[in-house]
């Protein structure tokens, strides 16, 4: 058998669980997931290879009209992943309205790029339901596969991944077979940080936050890190340290555990919390953390 590989973009409104699915077909946490929406910022990467096959695998942020700058990059990588994918994965599920995304579905359709609708948390539904979604979304794309799946339960996510190694082409290895993603620890580090940010602060906090490592330094034994968190106003950085610096201690030992259980091995975790007014409509700041801006 020929060798295949290929680019498959996991696109979606935000909350119908694209990052859970993500890190269920990569077998990896590499996807942020919390119950709050818009969770996920930039495009990650989460590679699967086999004897005869490699799938670069790409969680998006969830389809938004944006609201200021920050966001209009997050769907500037929403519109790139529609226009260099080998195979779509356009994630649904049982309970949303999918009229968020229209701009995004008829594109797809437009494309001519292989789709897999993917419709997830099957499990919060009925058979009878089920089939009225299918029969929907097989009017909205056509030509697309329809693939019920629960993420968080791990059904049907074999069948999925048969379904997106036959639309695969035929080609060489993109990555070395033993990567796992192409982002560095230091941006897995700042994630965890902001996964402990949306766990324990509610309202605007955990959207107003940007992590910065400022230093990683691998050592056998331990991995020191340094890391900032930017705020938008005077006001969060005290919310954020909360009482006697509590809620700072709270989320770095959370944040701490994290990591060592990511990366198997000791961390010392040191975090600072830094006003950087409005950045989120900063074209400079926005660059400087990774947005881009072109």
């Amino acid at each position: 058998m020929n060798h295949k590989s290929g680019f498959v973009n996991i696109i979606g409104n935000p909350n119908v669980g694209k990052s859970t699915l993500m890190n269920a077909l990569v077998g990896e946490k590499l996807s942020i997931i919390t119950s709050k929406a818009q969770t996920t910022r930039h495009r990650i990467m989460g590679i699967v290879s086999g004897d005869d096959f490699q799938i670069v695998y790409s969680d998006t942020p969830g389809i938004l009209k944006p609201g200021y700058k920050l966001q209009e990059s997050m769907m500037k990588f929403v519109e790139g992943a529609v226009q260099d994918a080998d195979v779509i994965l356009y994630v649904t599920d049982t309970v949303e309205q999918s009229d968020r995304s229209e701009r995004i579905i008829n594109e797809i359709r437009r494309s001519g790029i292989p789709a897999i609708v993917v419709i997830n948390k099957i499990d919060l539904s009925s058979p009878e339901a089920l089939e009225i979604l299918v029969d929907k979304w097989h009017r909205q794309l056509p030509d697309a596969a329809i693939v019920p799946t629960s993420a968080k339960e791990q059904f049907n996510i074999e069948g999925l991944f048969h379904m997106i190694l036959d639309k695969l082409p035929e080609g060489p290895a993109f990555y070395p077979k033993d990567t796992l993603t192409d982002k560095t620890m230091r941006f897995f580090a700042s994630e965890i940080i902001r996964e402990k940010i949306l766990k324990f602060y509610d309202k605007e906090i955990p959207y107003c936050c940007q992590i910065e490592i400022e230093s990683y330094k691998e050592e056998p034994q331990i991995d020191r890190i340094s890391a900032t968190i930017h705020v938008a106003r005077e006001s969060q950085k005290g919310i954020i340290i909360g009482h006697r610096g509590e809620m700072l201690k709270k989320v770095g030992m959370a944040a701490r555990k994290d990591m060592e259980e990511f990366l198997a091995k000791k961390v010392f975790l040191q975090l600072f919390v830094r006003v950087s007014d409005d950045w989120r409509n900063d074209e400079r700041k926005l660059r400087q953390f990774g947005y881009e801006q072109d």
